[in-house]
């Protein structure tokens, strides 16, 4: 039981990144003072978890639905997973992001999503559920 939350809580800290993640939050809120950047990390974190949790019962519900496998699940976020990380590693370019548009908010976009709750993150916190073992219900 230790060895699963010890492989799992690996996975998911190697798919969130939080040291990238920081380096983003760090570039972002520079500007703001530190009541609102700790208001705006706060936000971020408690709304990617949300992300996270719906994606965990919506993704399995959905591919229990759609009559995917998990092995298959499994191979295709492979494939993900490596393409993003060789976009990471050979770089891709990337748009600025304003900060100061008005009724956008820092800690949904770019932190809560994609910084915290990727496409990697969801698609680990779906495989780490093991819907083959058990189901949402």
């Amino acid at each position: 039981m230790l060895q699963k939350i010890i492989r799992d809580f690996v996975t998911i800290w190697t798919t969130i990144d939080p040291i990238g993640a920081l380096a983003l939050f760090a570039g972002l809120t520079g500007s703001l003072s530190t009541v609102e950047r700790h208001s705006v990390a706060r936000r971020a974190t408690f709304y990617a978890a949300i992300i996270l949790v719906v994606a965990v019962v919506i993704g399995q519900i959905i591919l229990d639905a759609m009559g995917i496998r998990l092995l298959s699940l499994k191979v295709a976020g492979g494939i993900i997973l490596f393409l993003f990380g060789l976009r990471m590693l050979f770089g891709s370019a990337s748009r600025e992001i304003d900060s100061h548009e008005k009724g956008h908010d820092l800690a949904v976009f770019p932190l809560a999503v994609p910084a915290i709750a990727g496409p990697g993150a969801i698609m680990a916190v779906i495989l780490l559920t093991d819907n083959d073992v058990s189901s949402v219900p």
